[in-house]
């Protein structure tokens, strides 16, 4: 069996935009608006280097609310793949859910088992490629990642700041992630490091 990392997309790997017109920060929803965050090449590398494969797990509601094409979100995710790509680093497995059920087109406007915080995703990757769901992490910005790694049996990890009423919140929804970082490199980090302190306990 793999170990794995799961990740978010938006606010973890590229940047939150945003959108004027609606009044709200959300996904890029033209290849334009799309751009990676600082260090997101070097903290992939560094988790592959630890051995997890890392997969993409991303809510993409932006079709189904009218915010984009198909055509508009292949061209992001090719961006997204092309600029990993010119430093050699890519992504072991991406899965995308596309349904939102108050989106605006009828085939995407269901409510399904794939959008987190159900564990869809997570599930269906563990099967496909061989994943230990319990030395793997999923590790997002939002709630719903953390709802989502928890009910899969990962370990999770919030990228951000912890509030009051976040915290709050998470106790609420039985939520709270098992660590915080402020951004992917520093996920990276923390993980390696308690790898490498597993790894100290087993020579003991």
């Amino acid at each position: 069996m793999n170990k794995a990392v799961f990740l978010d997309r938006d606010g973890v790997i590229n940047e939150m935009v945003y959108h004027t017109d609606h009044g709200i920060i959300d996904s890029p929803f033209t290849v334009e608006q799309f751009r990676l965050l600082p260090n997101v090449h070097e903290s992939i590398k560094e988790f592959r280097d630890m051995g997890f494969k890392v997969i993409l797990v991303s809510n993409q509601p932006g079709i189904a609310k009218g915010h984009m094409t198909a055509d508009t979100f292949v061209k992001i995710r090719d961006k997204m793949k092309t600029e990993l790509g010119k430093v050699g680093v890519i992504l072991d497995g991406e899965y995308y859910c596309f349904h939102h059920p108050e989106g605006k087109i009828d085939e995407l406007s269901v409510s399904c088992q794939c959008r987190k915080p159900k564990p869809g995703m997570l599930l269906q990757a563990a099967r496909e490629m061989g994943v230990d769901l319990s030395q793997s992490w999923m590790i997002g910005d939002g709630l719903t990642d953390i709802k989502a790694g928890k009910l899969a049996g990962t370990h999770t990890m919030l990228i951000g700041r912890m509030k009051c009423e976040l915290c709050k919140l998470m106790d609420a929804e039985g939520s709270r992630p098992d660590t915080v970082c402020l951004n992917l490199m520093e996920a990276s980090k923390t993980i390696g490091n308690e790898a490498h302190t597993k790894q100290l306990r087993g020579l003991q």
